[in-house]
């Protein structure tokens, strides 16, 4: 007959899915109950991540089975308990009434497409028939009205509820909210971070965003103010971060993913897109050429344990839509489409699978609903 102190001498040298500390010294074997052949474990992962809760069964698995018997019918039940944060270490403000979903789009080092793939991402969704907007938080370059050909146009004035908003500019079928409206084309935006910050939570409170599933923040490079005044004020589904393949983006990349994951702040890394991945000439469809280096953003991704996202090569038509303001995902085909419809099918995917995977927080608190899946909310 197995016992129960068997069981706990098989699981003593098992690690927690975190990696941090053992099973047992944790207190994470619940329940043991044998029948016969068969046990039924009761095991707490102190990980909420799918893959890391995988791992963690299959140790369990393989240490019943080589210290105890090769034959135990072994059923495993997984239990996840989320730690208690003090409200004190967590920085964060109230979700906006009407948004469903807040996507922060991020990137460690400047120049590797950010803002093109945000827009892009933008409006591939909007083809997929759902509510999307956009705050352009680079304040002191600010792109998206360029980049949505809407350089000319200014947000309206509206009442709601007996207090006056900001209405956001319009373009292909995206709400978009830039400094880049109030600022002329060649004026800098000189101003010290509580300025900008200010400036910031203006454009993000005071526009009447209406019903939207996704919210994107376009965030400038770097890991600095202005990222702490987003995730004070806001709570954030999740990031997205953006890199080339090249060794100095990927470094700066690593550093953007770390920020989202740090302790105070904890916002989901939905994943990382490698941008500019290779270069494929007109004349020769068939070759791939790896001009910054070959599948940097993918390996990193796989270091960091974070999803993969996809990859956007490095094509003249999409540096030449995004001057025009007429972004490459509005084409209807080609290898541009196809990338960035991959990574917006990836993104959701990534997006669900972190609201069934994860506990509900405060700070980060989602419902499962029909903006979280491919298939439109009103479909």
């Amino acid at each position: 007959m197995v016992t129960r102190k068997q069981v706990e001498e098989a699981l003593s040298a098992v690690a927690n899915a975190s990696g941090k500390g053992l099973l047992m010294a944790s207190n994470g074997l619940r329940n043991v109950q044998i029948m016969g052949s068969e046990v039924i474990l009761d095991v707490v992962s102190d990980s909420p991540v799918l893959h890391q809760k995988k791992k963690l069964e299959v140790e369990v698995l393989k240490a019943v089975h080589a210290r105890i018997d090769p034959k135990l019918q072994v059923t495993i039940h997984l239990l996840v308990e989320a730690p208690e944060t003090p409200e004190s270490t967590v920085l964060r403000g109230k979700a906006i009434p009407g948004i469903q979903h807040v996507v922060a789009v991020a990137s460690g080092k400047g120049g590797v497409g950010k803002s093109t793939l945000t827009a892009n991402l933008a409006v591939t969704l909007a083809g997929m028939g759902f509510k999307v907007g956009i705050l352009d938080a680079d304040i002191y370059g600010p792109s998206m009205p360029l980049m949505l050909d809407v350089v000319a146009d200014r947000p309206g004035a509206l009442e709601v509820d007996g207090v006056r908003k900001m209405e956001p500019v319009e373009s292909y079928g995206v709400k978009v909210m830039s400094i880049g409206f109030f600022a002329g084309t060649d004026q800098a935006v000189v101003w010290r971070g509580p300025m900008a910050t200010k400036a910031l939570n203006q454009m993000l409170q005071e526009t009447h965003w209406g019903e939207l599933d996704f919210l994107l923040i376009d965030l400038p490079p770097g890991t600095g103010d202005i990222h702490l005044s987003i995730v004070q004020a806001l709570p954030i589904t999740g990031a997205v971060v953006v890199s080339t393949p090249q060794h100095v983006a990927l470094a700066d990349a690593r550093k953007g993913v770390g920020m989202f994951q740090m302790d105070a702040i904890q916002i989901p890394v939905l994943g990382i897109v490698e941008n500019m991945a290779y270069f494929t000439p007109a004349e020769l469809p068939d070759m791939k050429y790896y001009l910054f280096g070959k599948e940097g953003a993918r390996q990193l991704a796989y270091q960091l344990e974070v999803p993969f996202l996809g990859e956007v090569p490095l094509i003249q038509s999409i540096r030449e839509a995004g001057d025009v303001g007429h972004p490459a995902a509005l084409q209807a085909q080609g290898p541009s489409v196809e990338a960035f419809t991959e990574v917006v099918q990836n993104m959701i995917t990534s997006l669900t699978d972190r609201i069934e995977n994860l506990p509900p927080t405060e700070a980060v608190r989602i419902t499962t609903m029909a903006g979280c899946k491919t298939t439109p909310r009103n479909a």
